[in-house]
């Protein structure tokens, strides 16, 4: 299933607790997720300093666990919104007097 992970600031967390060194974990285990497939992309916004995350897992409930997984979630400086997406069945309305 595909998910769609927005990333969402922490309230009360200050710009000065992101360290380079939780920075290089984070961009690792993001590497690390791609690599095994479950991050599918990775963007960050252009209007705003977030990144948003499409995640090829089992459901929801797998996507907030590998979240959980990167260390700036895990050191409580960020947090996703968690999305489940459905394919568009719109396409088959196009086919449906066909035949």
């Amino acid at each position: 299933m595909r998910i769609l992970a927005l990333e969402r600031p922490v309230p009360g967390v200050t710009h000065d607790r992101f360290t380079g060194e939780l920075s290089a974990a984070e961009a690792r285990r993001a590497w690390e997720l791609y690599q095994a497939g479950t991050i599918r992309e990775l963007y960050f916004r252009a209007d705003e300093p977030a990144a948003v995350l499409m995640l090829e897992c089992g459901d929801a409930a797998e996507a907030r666990r590998v979240l959980a997984t990167l260390p700036l979630v895990a050191a409580g400086l960020i947090d996703f919104d968690v999305i489940p997406l459905l394919a568009y069945p719109g396409f088959a309305r196009l086919f449906a007097n066909v035949g």
